[in-house]
Parts: C-alpha cells; sequence; structure tokens
C-alpha cells in the first residue's frame, strides 16, 4: 500500500484565559465566514438553500445528495491529475449519539470523532475532491405500497441526518448512496464510477489511484482479546482494492492507530491461482443412445454454462425450471424431448433425493439410463459466481441475463442438499470440480470482489 497522507496531529484544546476568570463562558460560534458574507450580500445575489443541499435519483437505486452552490462545485473539478479521499458515512464519519447500534432517528448523531470535520477541511485545503460513498439497503426509493409511510419516513430521515452533516461541514461534497443489492452496492464500484463520471475524470491518467484514499469500517477484521468486536463484513476493504487505491479504517486515518489482522471470506484471484494447476480439462462422453443427464449442484456452480460447453455439442436438449417455473412443465418438456428420441439435461438444482426421484421415475418410464453430474463447487465461491455473472449482464459471463439471486436461494439449497447416491438409481455419478474458464478480460472481472 502506498504511504497515505500524512495530515497532521489530532487538534488541542485551546489554551484558556485564568486571570481575570470570565464572568460568563464564551460560546463557540458555529457560523462560518461564508455564512456572514451571504448574510450580507444583496439578495439577488445571496445562494438559496436549494443550491446549496439538492437531491437527485440515478438509475432508480442510487440516491446522490450534492451540497455546496453550483459555482463552488465547478472550482473543485480543476485540472490535472486529481486526488480523491472517498468515506463511508455510518460508523466512519458519524455514529448514533444515543450510543445505540442504530440510530434512533434523523437528529441521532454525532462526529465518529470530535478530528472528524477538521480532518476532512485539511484533505479539501490541500486539494483532494472529497466524496461520500454509502451502503443504504435500509431505504427504498420505490417504496412498497403497503408501508409506504414508513418507507418515504426513512427515506426523509436520511436525507434530513447527511443534510444537517453536510452542512456542518461546509464542503463541498457529493454523497453517494447504494440503495439496492446492485452494481452500486460496495464493493462493487458503480458509486465510484458515477463519482469519475460526475467529475469528468474517467480518462486514463486522471486520477492519481495512489494518492487517493478510502476510508471505512467494514475491513474484515477479527475480533480482540481487549473486546474489539469483529467487522460484519470486508467490503469497504474490498472496495478500495476493486477501484485500486489504498485503504484505511477510521481507527487508522482519524486516530493514527496500528492496523489490526483482517480475514477475507473468500478470495477469488487466490482461488484460481490454487485451482488451476491441479485442475484438467473437463471432458464428458456420450455412452448411451439415449438417456437422461441429471445435473446437481448449488446456483453458481457452473451447471448452465457446463451444459452449453459439452453437452449442447453432443445434441442434449435442455430441462430448466428457472425458465419453465416448474417441475411438472420441465417433466412434461423432458417427455416431448424423449418421445422425438432427444437426449435431455435436467438444468436444475436437484438438490434433494425427493426432486431426483422424479426424474429417475421419468427414465424407468421409458426404459433408458439416468447418469448425474455433481457439481462441488463451495458455497461461497458459487455466491460470488452468482454476482459475477448478474453484474454483467450481457457479457460471456452472462449470456442469458440473470438476475442477481437472494442469499436465501444459497441457503435453501445448503438447507436440502443430501449428496446422490448411485442406489437411488443413476448409471453413474461424475463429479466436476469448478473451473475458472474465460479470457483475460473476463478473467479480470471474475477476480475483482463483488460480495
Amino acid at each position: 500500500m502506498p504511504d497515505r497522507p500524512i495530515l497532521g496531529k489530532r487538534p488541542s484544546a485551546n489554551d484558556r484565559d485564568v486571570s481575570p476568570p470570565p464572568t460568563k463562558r464564551k460560546q463557540q460560534s458555529t457560523t462560518t465566514s461564508k455564512a456572514v458574507a451571504n448574510f450580507f450580500k444583496p439578495a439577488s445575489q445571496k445562494e438559496k438553500d436549494v443550491d446549496q443541499m439538492s437531491w437527485r435519483i440515478l438509475h432508480k437505486t442510487l440516491l446522490v445528495g450534492r451540497y455546496g452552490a453550483s459555482n463552488t462545485l465547478n472550482n473543485i473539478r480543476g485540472t490535472g491529475t486529481r486526488k480523491i479521499a472517498v468515506f463511508d458515512f455510518d460508523s466512519t464519519l458519524i455514529k448514533p449519539a444515543s450510543d445505540r447500534k442504530f440510530a434512533k432517528d434523523a437528529s441521532d448523531w454525532k462526529w465518529w470523532d470530535p478530528s472528524v470535520p477538521a480532518r476532512l477541511r485539511k484533505l479539501y485545503e490541500e486539494g483532494y475532491l472529497v466524496a461520500i460513498l454509502s451502503n443504504q439497503a435500509g431505504i427504498t426509493l420505490t417504496p412498497d405500497p403497503k408501508k409506504i409511510k414508513s418507507d418515504q419516513k426513512r427515506l426523509a430521515d436520511f436525507k434530513s441526518k447527511v443534510t444537517t452533516v453536510l452542512k456542518q461541514l461546509d464542503l463541498p461534497i457529493t454523497l453517494y448512496a447504494a440503495t439496492a443489492h446492485d452494481e452500486y452496492r460496495k464493493p462493487r464500484t458503480g458509486m465510484w464510477q458515477e463519482l469519475l463520471e460526475e467529475y469528468d475524470l474517467e480518462q486514463d491518467g486522471a486520477v492519481d489511484l495512489s494518492a487517493c484514499l478510502f476510508v471505512g469500517d467494514a475491513a474484515g477484521r477479527e475480533a480482540t482479546e481487549g473486546g474489539l468486536k469483529k467487522d460484519f463484513s470486508c467490503g469497504d476493504r474490498n472496495f478500495a482494492a476493486n477501484a485500486g487505491i489504498p485503504f484505511l479504517t477510521p481507527e487508522e486515518f482519524f486516530l493514527q492507530e496500528a492496523p489490526r489482522p483482517f480475514v477475507r471470506s473468500f478470495e477469488p484471484a487466490a482461488y484460481i491461482k490454487d485451482v488451476e494447476p491441479n485442475s484438467g480439462e473437463i471432458s464428458y462422453a456420450k455412452t448411451n443412445p439415449l438417456d437422461i443427464v441429471l445435473l446437481v449442484g448449488s446456483p453458481g456452480a457452473g451447471k448452465s454454462s457446463f451444459y452449453w460447453k459439452h453437452l449442447q455439442p453432443l445434441g442434449y436438449g435442455r430441462v430448466n425450471q428457472d425458465i419453465l417455473k416448474s417441475r411438472e412443465k420441465c417433466l412434461k418438456a423432458a417427455s416431448a424431448l424423449l418421445e422425438e428420441q432427444t437426449d435431455v439435461v435436467v438444468d436444475n438444482t436437484n438438490a434433494d433425493v425427493a426432486t431426483r426421484a422424479d426424474w429417475i421415475a421419468l427414465s424407468k418410464q421409458f426404459q433408458i439410463p439416468i447418469r448425474c453430474v455433481l457439481f462441488t463447487a463451495p458455497p461461497s465461491l458459487c455466491e460470488h459466481n452468482d454476482a459475477v455473472r448478474a453484474m454483467n449482464a450481457g457479457d460471456d459471463t452472462n449470456p442469458e441475463k440473470r438476475l442477481l439471486l437472494p442469499k436465501t436461494a444459497f441457503l435453501g439449497f445448503a438447507k436440502r442438499y443430501s449428496e446422490p447416491q448411485i442406489s437411488e438409481g443413476f448409471q453413474d455419478i461424475v463429479n466436476i470440480d469448478f473451473k475458472f474458464e474465460g479470457s483475460e478480460t473476463t478473467k479480470k472481472l471474475w477476480t475483482k470482489y463483488w460480495l
């Protein structure tokens, strides 16, 4: 990691006069010189509140809040190579004033540390473009008609809190809030790309990535004997890695604490490195004049890719419940193919004995063998594959443009799964271990962090 900027020590308290004692403690004003200057301007020249804080929605799920008059924002675009300092919001810049895990309302907040405002202002004075990127799955931009009041209140509370925070900072800052599990949610880099486009910095060389930084609390840190809790995820650290910029925790950036050990639950680049040397070319031979091949494996294990590459060229027809919507329709479609003397591949998860029994019964009805192909990819790998596929619709990784599956799809498979056995009625069982296959461009996508 490149050396992080040295931004000075935490500010110390101002010395107080002790003689003679003041008759009344002087209250520190929170009014900025900018606000004073604006007060004495003619009405026609004053910056309106709407110019100071504005909101917009991009692509239905990305909420963008901008603080700063438009002329000020134009000034910070600047010229030449830029430096960007990006921050998470909750538990990085602010935390609940009530010391609850989650804030009780829009006013329940305080600075994560008293030094936060001064440190951000120093970054701005040093030429950094300062921005906030925050996952906010708790709010929705398309309210559910059944709970529209509560959805609208959560959104209004969030906007109110952000507005108050940014006005206190009084810096030209744009906040991006990802409200769905899509390409904008960290560690995915959709918000970063929007930021670069906002300030015309998409072109190579426009940003000095090594001089940038991202500060966030989701760092994959382990619990300590001293009572520090384990981080809920490694999403912020993984986001910084995806964007190619240095990462710091709030403790490291604001308090200058030493880094703590961290663990990633899944390391895609290391997985490829570990498995490729021992992985031979996958092959599958047709051994019967007519048969059924039952694919068994978690969502994201590679079943459909295996069909298109290895079984479709052998003339197998595909039956898929995601397309046909019910097992009954799948059985009917498979029967029609077999009556035409077309081999059948059942491309579903087929997790349990009862589900597989329906297909074994069909093979007996037609008096043909049924073979099993078992996909052995572990759950973390399957979830990663699914996210890569869903976030790159139309790419080689997702020719069928499948959507991101919910976590329950993987949990449900794991709960129902029982390993297939020859005794169920299979002619044989072929194990298929996952092996990455794709171009260098696809490999670059696959080795990023998506969860």
